[in-house]
């Protein structure tokens, strides 16, 4: 069984985080006995230099020839984010993969692992009991691109506008994507809206509730977003499956995120219709620390094994690799972005190794 992955390493930390994630990858299939086909492509900055592109049609082929894509990350130095090469980089980069490919399910797991419950921003008596989330948030519609939008008028009469938009079909089919995830959790979704207030959102709860209908098995509980908010600070851990529209989808997860102490952690998976989808690392390029060996390579090797979960069903070696983080995590070796103040942190590689060390076991 051959499966074709498009490679699409990035800017900054991309490549060294990915040549860790295609270890592991190695290791699967040797384990699995099995092949992946790995096709590289160029993507962001990188593709700039080549092609004055930040998605080169060269790029989008290898992309369309291949089961899935994995991503790195994209971006610059800040004190470089207004020249060319870099002006617009994630949205022409990511916004084009997710058009070009009905990237339209945005999955984002954020797990706070009882080892690290030092490093969260949590109380201690909270982060503790660490938590396990996957926020599922709709991709491809919603104010970020509902029309119209754009400025009318001048002067103190000028106004700024945007439309939240989502027709039923759009609602529908997010919302199967969270009840299915959650068939497979614990069995909880929470649907995030703001249905006293928004027109839209009031849509959105009487799809949901409609869809709801056919899952008996999972728990449903409506929430405002105000309100989610404010109970991911105080019980993250009440939460397994929260279903969001973008806008609230795009900052929840963030906050989710934030609270599991180290973006160098968080996976996440954008699908399509079928089993096509696209993975990548939650943390961006990090420029600042880019070719030191010392990025934490976890994120990336995790989106690798959300890959192998929803794209080439097999879940197994997906949950082996899930598995083997966290016993290195348990056995005490970090990266300096989740170490103890005055312990040995790894390098990039030397986390790698231990992963698959763990893999292999």
């Amino acid at each position: 069984m051959k499966k074709k992955i498009a490679v699409l390493p990035g800017d900054g930390i991309g490549p060294e985080v990915m040549n860790q994630a295609l270890k592991v990858l190695d290791k699967i299939q040797d384990i699995y006995d099995m092949e992946f086909e790995y096709k590289l492509a160029l993507v962001g900055g990188a593709a700039w230099d080549e092609y004055q592109c930040h998605l080169p049609e060269s790029t989008l082929n290898i992309c369309r020839a291949s089961d899935a894509i994995l991503f790195g990350s994209v971006g610059g130095p800040v004190a470089e984010q207004n020249s060319e090469r870099w002006r617009g980089v994630e949205v022409n980069s990511l916004l084009g993969l997710r058009k070009a490919f009905g990237l339209y399910a945005n999955l984002r797991p954020a797990k706070l692992y009882p080892a690290l419950a030092f490093a969260s921003s949590l109380r201690q008596d909270i982060s503790r009991k660490g938590f396990d989330i996957l926020v599922v948030r709709e991709l491809t519609g919603g104010i970020y691109f509902g029309q119209p939008k754009g400025r009318r008028g001048s002067g103190d009469d000028e106004q700024a506008f945007d439309t939240m938009a989502y027709s039923r079909r759009e609602v529908r089919r997010i919302a199967k994507v969270a009840f299915e995830a959650a068939r497979k959790r614990n069995k909880k979704v929470h649907s995030i809206d703001k249905a006293n207030v928004l027109t839209t959102m009031v849509f959105w709860r009487e799809v949901v509730e409609e869809v709801m209908k056919d899952y008996p098995d999972v728990e449903y509980i409506p929430m405002y977003v105000d309100n989610a908010a404010m109970q991911l600070t105080r019980n993250p851990g009440q939460f397994d499956v929260m279903l969001c529209g973008n806008m609230f989808g795009d900052i929840l997860s963030d906050e989710a995120a934030a609270l599991t102490g180290s973006l160098g952690m968080l996976p996440s998976a954008s699908l399509a219709e079928g089993s096509f989808g696209m993975y990548e690392p939650g943390g961006g390029s990090a420029p600042d620390i880019a070719g030191q060996n010392i990025a934490n390579p976890i994120a990336q090797i995790l989106s690798s094994a959300m890959m192998l979960k929803y794209s080439f069903d097999m879940t197994e070696a997906a949950e082996k690799i899930e598995a083997a983080v966290e016993k290195t995590l348990n056995d005490g070796y970090r990266t300096g972005d989740i170490c103890e103040e005055g312990k040995k942190s790894l390098t990039t590689e030397e986390m790698g190794a231990k992963i698959i060390e763990n893999l292999s076991a």
